[in-house]
């Protein structure tokens, strides 16, 4: 079976084709700049790179384009579309309908339209996606793998707000959390490494890119979750503020004479690391600063580890224990201080690190010592093998 794993963004599609005998990815790309000028795709065949310039007005025009060079006559991985078998979405947020995968149908498309108003930037990118390979690839099932599905197991304690409870009823307003494939596959292979079942487990999972949340995750399943309503709750991330004093909002809405939107606007996109900063959104970036000597940049790394740390104490707490804590994405994979740093709080837990062993990157490695009380591992996140996964079964 042969699956074509599909992420949309507002201008932007993500994909792998993966043949899952031997869950290989067979291609991959990345096209950019949708709808602006100068898109172009980025198409990968193994070692091989393809860069493809040409104007695409919308994802309809996209996803033939992917097409084209899945099936080029020098680099083409397929030879007929009816090899790909299905095609999988990473959709951003589900709301509270979808407690997990499910095969596209008109009541999922609506499903999908309802949650808009949580993820506006995602999920309306999402359904084009949808409607592209329908047209595409017709006749062909499509699976949707939601973010938020695999926090659908927390306790009611754990995802309301302690607001008037007529907003919940009414606009359904409750934690949701991000990233939800992510934890899952990352829980499941740790315990996999570990040999151990995953129902034995309680696991802390640190997903730490430009967007980081925290998952508590006890017998398998999502107790609690550091991303809120939406992805902008939890720690501080690239350019999200993450947790703040509501009150810090309307102060300031009120003092700057800031509308709503523009204030969604600061707190998304110029606040995080950025905001503190001053420098970019980029670890890298913002690393070489601080070691320059620009105290805001390690300041903003200092605050970041800070907070990350207290929501692993905090979710030790919750779990009444830790056996593991994972650290995955852009920078738990390749920020070797950072994990150390973090790790430095957690003493208090028993946790021990190798500082040879944590001292690699994008590996999956156990890096605390022999003798720590917690086990502590870097697992490369996948979550297109994840989504790609989801699918097969369901297509199944």
């Amino acid at each position: 079976m042969k699956i074509l794993v599909v992420n949309c963004g507002s201008s932007s599609l993500k994909y792998q084709l993966i043949d899952m005998e031997t869950e290989e990815v067979m291609a991959k790309g990345y096209l950019e700049r949708i709808g602006i000028d100068g898109s172009f795709l980025t198409h990968r065949v193994g070692e091989q790179k393809y860069k493809i310039e040409k104007d695409i007005k919308n994802h309809a025009e996209g996803m033939e384009l992917v097409i084209e060079q899945l099936l080029h006559k020098d680099y083409g991985v397929i030879s007929s579309l009816d090899e790909i078998d299905a095609i999988g979405h990473r959709i951003v947020h589900g709301g509270d309908k979808f407690t997990k995968s499910v095969l596209v149908d008109d009541e999922v498309i609506k499903g999908i339209e309802e949650a808009i108003k949580f993820a506006p930037l995602h999920n309306p990118a999402h359904l084009q996606g949808i409607y592209a390979c329908q047209k595409e690839l017709p006749g062909k099932p499509n699976v949707v793998v939601f973010d938020t599905a695999f926090h659908q197991t927390m306790p009611e304690k754990a995802y309301m707000y302690a607001i008037p409870y007529e907003y919940y009823e009414k606009y359904k307003i409750r934690k949701y959390g991000a990233h939800g494939t992510s934890h899952k596959f990352v829980s499941q292979r740790v315990a996999e490494i570990m040999n151990k079942p995953i129902e034995d487990l309680k696991i802390i999972s640190c997903h730490l890119g430009q967007g980081a949340s925290l998952c508590a995750i006890m017998n398998g399943k999502s107790v609690d979750t550091s991303m809120g309503l939406t992805p902008l709750a939890g720690v501080p991330m690239g350019s999200r503020s993450g947790d703040l004093d509501p009150s810090v909002v309307t102060f300031l809405m009120e003092k700057e004479n800031i509308s709503p939107a523009d204030m969604e606007t600061l707190l998304n996109k110029k606040s995080g690391k950025l905001g503190l900063s001053g420098v970019s959104i980029d670890d890298r970036d913002i690393e070489a600063a601080a070691k320059e000597g620009n105290k805001r940049a390690q300041l903003a790394i200092d605050n970041f580890v800070y907070q990350v740390a207290g929501f692993v104490g905090r979710y030790a707490a919750q779990m009444n224990g830790v056996d593991v804590i994972t650290f995955e994405a852009g920078i738990g994979e390749n920020g070797i201080d950072v994990r150390k740093e973090i790790c430095d709080y957690l003493g208090f837990l028993g946790v021990k690190i190798d500082e040879e062993k944590n001292n690699c990157r994008g590996e999956e490695v156990e890096i605390s010592t022999p003798d720590s009380k917690v086990k502590v591992y870097v697992v490369p996140t996948n979550e297109e093998l994840m989504i790609a996964r989801e699918t097969r079964d369901l297509v199944k």
